[in-house]
């Protein structure tokens, strides 16, 4: 119960909170207006402690403690100083990771950079309850982390709740920042585990100007490879004799297509039947078949290879999102 109302106070917080600007290329500085610092626990309890030595002191007059008092205080101010320089003038850069399914976590990459001359040490990047290992950055120097954080939905991830936080050097002081960041990772729908088959396409002839398909027919002979092609047609021996990336080519009619349509499927609820046409498009793409989409309001024409199926895992992702 205080976990969590913790928790509600710290995103009511971030959302009062000033963010530094960020320039063209995405990358913001933490300026002094910025940067926020509070005691820590082991702070409070050091600041609790400082208080009855204080009191002490004065109550039996020992100037020695007194001295001793005002010397660890000292310490421990100094100790904030470096704590709050820390973050000071840092540059943070936050991009997001390849292409996820539902269900999966979306990798940020998180760039630290010095550029004022300043070790920095105990640097932590933090988004939701998932943070980073500390980063210890020397001068002028730039370390890049990453940072999985679970997805909740299909469409995008947003990394709107990116916060930079250290201790160093001495643990009693937190200072922390929200770097703004446009990054985002898209989410395509979780694929089901099986779905009906889609509507097959009657084959065409070959075009005139001898177009081969990828289907199962006579072999006529090898080709490079091209990004899309199933690796069910490589020639692994050719690859093992140093030739490279060699795929074996069918002659005969067109590879099989298909039409994955939204309205071929029962009437279920949305999340399901995307699901279901997303399981659909991962098989016809593994396969190595043409196809393409119908969603309502929504039509990509039949294609193939890597960029078509993402093409058609992105519609399936923003269907209904605007």
């Amino acid at each position: 119960m205080g976990r969590a109302r913790g928790s509600r106070l710290e995103r009511w917080f971030s959302s009062l909170a000033r963010r530094p600007p960020i320039d063209s290329a995405g990358v913001a500085r933490l300026g002094r207006r910025y940067i926020y610092i509070l005691p820590t626990r082991p702070g409070l309890l050091l600041g609790a402690v400082f208080l009855l030595m204080l009191l002490g002191s004065l109550n039996y007059q020992n100037n020695l403690a007194l001295l001793f008092t005002f010397l660890m205080g000292s310490v421990a101010i100094v100790g904030m100083l470096h704590t709050w320089l820390n973050l000071l003038d840092l540059r943070v850069l936050v991009r997001g990771g390849p292409p996820v399914f539902f269900g999966q976590d979306g990798v940020f990459c998180i760039t630290l950079e010095d550029d004022r001359s300043r070790v920095r040490g105990d640097l932590v990047a933090r988004m939701g309850k998932r943070e980073t290992t500390p980063v210890h950055l020397q001068r002028d120097a730039t370390r890049s982390v990453s940072i999985a954080v679970a997805t909740t939905h299909r469409g995008w991830l947003v990394a709107d709740q990116v916060r930079i936080e250290t201790r160093y050097p001495l643990g009693l002081f937190r200072a922390w920042s929200y770097p703004p960041s446009n990054a985002r990772i898209r989410v395509y729908p979780r694929p089901a585990e099986r779905s009906p088959v889609p509507i097959p396409v009657p084959a065409m002839k070959s075009s005139e100007q001898g177009d081969m398909g990828r289907g199962a027919d006579d072999f006529v002979g090898p080709r490079s490879y091209r990004a899309g092609d199933s690796l069910r047609h490589l020639d692994w021996k050719a690859l093992a004799r140093e030739r490279g990336l060699v795929v074996k080519q069918f002659g005969g009619d067109r590879a099989a297509q298909v039409w994955i349509d939204w309205d071929r499927l029962p009437a279920l609820e949305t999340e399901l039947r995307l699901s279901l046409l997303c399981r659909q498009v991962l098989d016809a793409a593994g396969q190595g078949l043409r196809y393409g989409l119908m969603l309502p309001g929504i039509l990509v024409p039949m294609g193939q290879g890597e960029i078509h199926k993402h093409r058609c895992l992105e519609s399936l992702a923003s269907f209904g999102n605007g």
